[in-house]
């Protein structure tokens, strides 16, 4: 029985910058590729064409090469049409390279795309022959170079044989590699014994949500096990072709292990079943973190890893493929020492064959470092983002640029009075910085917003820019080399910033001392966010805390289709003290409150011996209250949070919080800080959380600025800048406690704000039962009934 043809589906780019790459790795600057002005740049020149230009031109063709039929697509830049009929494909590339280096053989791969849409054109319009034309835009000095050669169809038929003949192996790999998976994810079960309360409801939602596309925002409670419910169904709908591959897109290194430990947990329980999870699932690693070298320089002539990389890597790859599922950062950088590749460009390399990458937002969100080989056109991806409330300040810090005059005069003075055109420019951007610190020394505060932004000053850099391209390209080896190029690389990206500036910006200057920076603020990076997940089939935002809702759909871009769940704890209340106290904590009144919100934490880590932490609202805050907590109760044992802690001193904090420590310890930390989420102290680790305020963000301009924008896109300006985003903070700091089924403990509220309306609205489903107090007295007499009575034998709600 004859077997049925193999169908790959290619996109014409992916198909040439796969099989036909050469050469090595080389970020000098001449090889800078400047993709974000690329369509720009794109459309003046499509627009100058001519009517006899047509551009955007899309193809789709069928050819089958040995046992594989392939479907290919892809659009030309512009198809020109000559009064006497004759055709051009025209292929437009833009490019920091010198003028003198875009001869006609200056990259192959260039031809190569423009080639295969030629032989479609040919074979359309029934053609003998065609021309193609290479049309290199220099940015720089807006040079336009074209070089034109004629094909006839039979050649460039030939070459698109020849080309997809290379990829036959890696097509047949690919299909019986989706063979494989398909059936084994069918086979797949959920790794538990029974779905926890909230779980199978979360499943379901994400599984109706990627199977029709679109967006779905979940509130999920500490203990549902948010991550192996995205997971899973994920991977089902996976395996019926729902979906392309899956993104698993987090905000910090304790969640992407979580999703590393879901998965090993699915590979154990189908192996247990009899029909093991056949997965190929990657964590990417940022670049700085898996790079071998002391200090990072991607050429090959310092780095013998770049040197012939894209001469090596396929066959490395196809061999790597061949081992194994499971690519863990040890297992990328063992087998790239052994092949002597590059880790971190293996790893991306590795991404087009595997079915889940776990990944930081960066990735998909960042407009700088995003995934160009999948998130320049997008695809059927299903993208699960985690801990999505993060995503609000994350996606406003990658969308906002700022830059110091002392970087601008640090160049300046180093450069010396020589290299007359860079000096130049670095001298009108001085002074022009020299007269806006002038202007802020005026205002009050020495601080302007600005909205309308800085139109002379981006000219000046732009200037600025072009004159740090032709240094650096005449100084590769000089000896302020890494000083400009650094330079150059704050202020494109600045520019880039300032080319995306409208209504959902304003500019912040600030003076102090010689010092000015101007800030591109991002106020609302929700039509990025939202452009981003466009790139996929469907989105999974997720988090314990991403309520309200409606907050979260506004700022993240989730658009009037989205939906929303918000899904009870499956833990029971019972398990729960938890408490507000009346007194005020505003500004004005810390000084006044200190003595009695001591008390109260007095009261509440007395009633009994364990492990707690409070939470306050600044570092300043903190140590008022902690120095007065050690004066009241000098026997209590106290840990303080440091500002700057790195990973060891942050690893020997949360090492004290021993279960079976004796006695009691009570930290003290910042509300919204490094220790107020993303850790998992279970069990008697940490038994209270005493949240003082209600975690409003610092008053200042930036906020203030917020606060505007949004009072007067949606008249919730205090809510959306304030109330919200420190509420936020609350929670965290609250879901430190009770992380398991078998838990106990308190949280209590210290803030007469959480006795109003405004607050108590925004409080969780399984908070209904808080218990308001008036005095330590009051709360210590609470507690003791609540630690004397045992839990109920059934740990979770009916």
């Amino acid at each position: 029985m004859e077997t049925e043809p193999l169908q790959i589906r290619l996109a014409v780019r992916e198909l040439v910058e796969f099989v036909l790459r050469r050469g090595s790795i080389d970020s000098r600057f001449s090889g800078f590729d400047r993709a974000n002005e690329g369509s720009r740049i794109h459309r003046k020149l499509q627009k100058a064409a001519g009517d006899s230009y047509k551009a955007e031109v899309p193809f789709k063709a069928e050819r089958k090469v040995d046992d594989v039929c392939y479907t290919l697509e892809g659009r030309a830049d512009g198809v020109i049409t000559e009064p006497d009929g004759h055709f051009t494909i025209d292929e437009i590339k833009t490019t920091g390279a010198p003028a003198e280096l875009l001869t006609a053989d200056f990259n192959p791969l260039h031809w190569a795309q423009a080639k295969c849409y030629g032989a479609f054109l040919c074979q359309r319009e029934s053609l003998p022959g065609v021309d193609i034309q290479i049309t290199y835009y220099q940015v720089d000095t807006d040079e336009i170079i074209r070089h034109r050669r004629t094909f006839s169809a039979e050649a460039l038929e030939d070459f698109l044989t020849d080309t997809l003949r290379l990829y036959t192996p890696w097509a047949h790999m690919e299909a019986a590699w989706r063979a494989t998976r398909n059936a084994s994810l069918k086979a797949l079960r959920f790794p538990f014994p029974a779905y926890r309360p909230g779980q199978y409801e979360m499943a379901g939602a994400v599984y109706r949500t990627i199977a029709g596309g679109g967006r779905l925002f979940c509130a999920a409670p500490t203990g549902i096990g948010k991550t192996v419910s995205t997971l899973f169904p994920a991977l089902k709908a996976l395996g019926e072709e729902k979906g392309e591959r899956i993104f698993y897109l987090t905000a910090k290194t304790i969640t992407r292990q979580a999703a590393e430990d879901a998965l090993a947990r699915l590979r154990v329980h189908s192996t247990s079943c009899g029909t093991p999870l056949r997965l190929k699932t990657i964590t990417l690693t940022a670049k700085d973190k898996i790079c071998p070298l002391e200090e990072r320089v991607c050429t090959p002539e310092a780095c013998p890893r770049a040197d012939g990389y894209y001469d090596r890597i396929n066959a490395a790859l196809y061999s790597f493929l061949s081992q194994t599922d499971e690519f863990t950062r040890a297992d990328i950088e063992a087998f790239a020492l052994q092949k002597q590749l590059c880790p971190f460009e293996l790893a991306l390399d590795l991404t087009n064959w595997c079915d889940c990458i776990v990944c930081d937002y960066n990735y998909l969100f960042d407009p700088v470092v995003s995934l160009k080989r999948f998130f320049t056109e997008g695809g059927d991806f299903i993208f699960l983002i985690d801990e999505a409330h993060n995503l609000v300040d994350r996606a406003r810090d990658m969308y906002s640029a700022q830059l110091l005059k002392s970087a601008v005069y640090g160049v300046k003075k180093a450069l010396g009075k020589g290299h007359r055109k860079l000096t130049a420019a670095l001298n009108k951007v001085n002074s022009e910085m020299i007269e806006l610190r002038r202007r802020c020394e005026e205002a009050d505060e020495h601080r302007l917003v600005i909205p309308e932004g800085l139109p002379e000053l981006n000219k000046l850099l732009s200037r600025l820019s072009a004159a740090c391209e032709d240094w650096l390209e005449e100084h590769r080896d000089g000896e302020l080399h890494a000083e400009v190029l650094a330079l150059y690389f704050e202020v494109h990206f600045y520019l880039r910033i300032a080319e995306l500036y409208d209504t959902n910006y304003t500019t912040l200057l600030a003076a102090f001392g010689s010092e000015v920076c101007v800030r591109l603020l991002c106020l609302d990076a929700a039509p990025f966010l939202d452009a981003s997940m466009a790139l996929g089939r469907a989105s999974i935002l997720f988090s314990a805390t991403l309520s309200p809702a409606e907050y979260f759909i506004q700022t993240l871009g989730g658009g009037p289709a989205a939906k929303a769940i918000r899904l009870q704890s499956p833990f029971s209340q019972e398990r729960l003290c938890l408490a507000a106290a009346g007194i005020s904590t505003k500004y004005t009144d810390r000084e006044r409150t200190r003595e009695s919100v001591c008390r109260l934490i007095g009261a509440a880590v007395s009633a009994h011996a364990g492990n707690y932490i409070v939470f306050l609202p600044s570092y300043k805050y903190m140590q008022d209250v902690s120095d007065e907590f050690a004066m009241m109760y000098p026997d209590v044992p106290l840990t303080v949070q440091e500002n700057g802690m790195d990973e060891d001193a942050r690893e020997a904090f949360l090492a004290q919080f021993s279960a079976d420590r004796p006695g009691t310890l009570v930290g003290f930390c910042v509300l919204g800080g490094i220790f107020a989420e993303g850790i998992d102290l279970a069990g008697d680790r940490l038994i209270g959380s005493i949240i003082v305020g209600v975690g409003l963000p610092q008053i200042g301009v930036e906020q203030n600025a917020l606060r505007d924008y949004y009072e007067d896109t949606m008249g919730m300006g205090f809510e959306y800048a304030y109330q919200y985003p420190g509420m936020n903070k609350v929670l965290q700091a609250a879901g430190r406690v009770i992380r398991t089924e078998t838990d106990r403990g308190l949280v209590l509220l210290i803030d007469s704000r959480y006795r109003t309306g405004s607050y108590r609205r925004l409080f969780p489903p399984h908070w209904s039962h808080l218990r308001r107090i008036e005095s330590a007295e009051q709360l210590s007499a609470l507690l003791a009934d609540f630690w004397a009575e045992p839990p109920s034998r059934h740990a979770l709600p009916k």
